[in-house]
């Protein structure tokens, strides 16, 4: 059933704002920081979602998901892969074994700009291939023209579609203009079904940003509240550096909690974050730091 969207909170941007550089100026550890550089690279979706992708990209990008860097001591896999639909049955097979989710956009993504009947059939395309995930988009447009029980239908067909496999639902925030929005949005996702709410396509600038990501934790916490149903968090597009990623894991840490650190509630959605993630590790280890050519090209 579409939730009541009339007593949502209201945010204040300079409100938000505020509290999001508390965030940023928490002190962390050396010890500590490593940890968490560690814990941000088991939470990647390590992605390749261009036109240009080809069977051996997808299988090299597979093997550095199971292996980020050889030489470092302890360093745990990525989460997931995420790909297009055509090359799910190609990522499950070189994964296979691996523990590694294979995640798939599905839903005329990025656009969403497709009938319902086609959304469908790119979503059972993937989970019949084998997808452990699916990453579907809202249709916006609907959205913004305050057709809530639409947006609501699509993404409960969509879940029932996905059969095992597990929903992120992107809202694409760049495109919804207000906080107010993100929030509206987030209540919609999670009431029609979603296993996880993700920020963006990537495709569209802003992508994620800590003030939107805020809104949706904080979603997520009072839907936690209000259910006891636990809602993943995939902040994707944009977060390129471990600086950065580290302040979103404080965030969730502050607003969400321990239940929420770690792969099953919380992803980023990134290629480039792991090689930064990894030039800092190996700094650490070695007191140097690496050219980026000693790094794979994601």
């Amino acid at each position: 059933m579409l939730p009541n969207l009339n007593n949502l909170p209201v945010y204040d941007t300079t409100g938000v704002d505020e509290r999001i550089a508390r965030f940023c100026s928490r002190s962390i550890k050396s010890s500590s920081k490593k940890e968490g550089l560690k814990l941000a690279i088991s939470m990647i979706d390590l992605t390749t979602l261009e036109g240009k992708d080809t069977r051996g990209k997808v299988q090299q990008l597979c093997y550095k998901a199971m292996h980020p860097h050889d030489l470092l001591r302890d360093i745990p896999k990525v989460a997931a892969i995420c790909v297009y639909p055509s090359f799910v049955s190609i990522a499950k097979k070189a994964l296979e074994g691996s523990g590694i989710h294979v995640a798939s956009v599905a839903t005329a993504f990025p656009s969403g700009q497709s009938a319902l009947e086609v959304k469908l059939l790119d979503t059972k395309s993937a989970a019949d291939q084998g997808a452990d995930e699916i990453d579907m988009v809202i249709s916006r447009g609907e959205f913004l023209a305050g057709n809530y029980q639409y947006v609501f239908d699509e993404i409960a067909t969509i879940k029932e579609a996905c059969g095992k496999a597990h929903l992120k639902v992107i809202l694409e925030t760049g495109e919804l203009d207000t906080l107010d929005n993100v929030r509206k949005a987030s209540e919609i996702a999670m009431y029609a079904g979603a296993d996880f709410i993700k920020t963006s396509t990537g495709k569209v600038q802003p992508a994620a940003t800590l003030q939107v990501t805020y809104v949706m934790l904080d979603a997520i916490k009072d839907f936690f509240i209000k259910t006891g149903k636990m809602i993943g968090m995939k902040p994707a597009g944009g977060i390129s550096t471990s600086k950065i990623a580290l302040q979103y894991l404080v965030m969730l840490n502050e607003v969400l909690g321990e239940k929420w650190m770690n792969k099953n509630f919380f992803r980023f959605g990134a290629s480039s974050l792991l090689n930064d993630i990894l030039m800092q590790l190996v700094k650490a280890e070695t007191g140097m730091y690496q050219s980026s050519n000693y790094f794979s090209k994601d």
